[in-house]
């Protein structure tokens, strides 16, 4: 009789302990789901086996006319990855890259009484993509110190090229350049427009995509919204609406990677996760500029006459600071988990 009991008290304890961190890392996994993606396409899946996390490509989610190659989707998974382990030290777990790789990227997880909350943990709810126009300020030279500070993983670089300077007046007209080409590409609009959310039903039905609020524009029925965008997705109004936005930023700054493979890309993600996540705690906005490295033959051109080491142009980012923007929403967590 004792056996018995023995072994039911081992099998409750081994079934609260498992139910504990099921939920530790369903919790988790919201918190990485708070990630950047293209078109907030939020292109990913959670699975949990033993003490292993798995973060999935979901390529039913994914935007075969402007990422074809699948690359800002695999950036997106290194984003979800470092929100990951990030939010992992905020429940005591250590977290280890087992694997990554197109297949996915494997997470080690372990419980420990040692582990200090990461001091990005409370960027991580905070931090969005901010698409409207800026206050015009610069960053200070000592902030700038801090974000350069910033650890990289490796094969990953970033080149800050002030507004006003050649270099980012340059990259200003290869912006210009990605945006004629996109915008007179029929395929890329529709794409763009079925990411769109135009009201508040739209969203809620989809809790993904481009919300009306986040781009800074009032809600439109249905039956209206997509004649009316379509009418100013043009490259003329297109570039004078970013280059506005631009001018009123204080730096744009280009991610390369150094081969352009898929384990670089999850690292460029994990880099630039850190990144908004630090700016975000020093009160600096973000949003992105990616045309020409969108564009195959202006990203060659790109690697081959800026001084980047013939690196792979990958990610435009323009900062400065500005009034904060409604937050993109988010898929239930039980729907993104296998």
């Amino acid at each position: 009789m004792k056996r018995i009991l023995l072994i039911l008290s081992i099998s409750l304890l081994a079934m609260n302990v498992n139910a504990q961190q099921n939920s530790d890392f369903t919790e988790m996994v919201r918190y990485a789901s708070k990630a950047p993606s293209g078109h907030n396409t939020q292109p990913w899946k959670f699975k949990f086996v033993g003490d292993t996390i798995t973060i999935l490509p979901n390529l039913v989610d994914a935007l075969p006319v402007v990422d074809g190659s699948h690359r800002e989707l695999f950036i997106s998974l290194g984003c979800a990855t470092e929100n990951l382990c990030i939010a992992a030290t905020h429940f005591g777990y250590r977290t280890k890259i087992v694997s990554q790789s197109e297949q996915g990227i494997v997470i080690a997880m372990e419980k420990s009484d040692d582990i200090r909350e990461s001091p990005l943990f409370q960027q991580i709810e905070k931090r969005q993509t901010n698409r409207s126009v800026y206050h015009n300020r610069k960053i200070p030279k000592d902030t700038l110190d801090i974000i350069n500070d910033i650890p990289l993983e490796q094969s990953v670089h970033l080149y800050f090229m002030e507004i006003g300077s050649p270099l980012a007046d340059t990259l200003i007209q290869y912006i210009a350049k990605g945006n004629e080409i996109q915008m007179n590409d029929k395929a890329f609009k529709r794409e763009l427009m079925d990411w769109m959310r135009f009201n508040k039903k739209q969203i809620n039905e989809k809790k993904d995509g481009l919300t009306y609020q986040a781009l800074g524009v009032p809600s439109m029925p249905g039956f209206l919204s997509k004649p009316m965008v379509g009418m100013f997705l043009k490259p003329g109004k297109q570039n004078k609406t970013d280059l506005q936005k631009i001018n009123s930023s204080s730096h744009l700054i280009l991610i390369t990677t150094e081969n352009n493979t898929p384990k670089e890309w999850i690292d460029l993600g994990r880099t630039l996760e850190r990144f908004l996540l630090a700016t975000t705690g020093l009160g600096i906005a973000n949003a992105y500029m990616n045309q020409p490295c969108e564009v195959a033959p202006l990203a060659k051109e790109i690697q081959q006459s800026f001084p980047i080491n013939q690196e792979f142009p990958t990610l435009i980012v323009r900062v400065g600071y500005a009034d904060p923007m409604p937050y993109s929403p988010r898929k239930e967590v039980e729907s993104i988990i296998e």
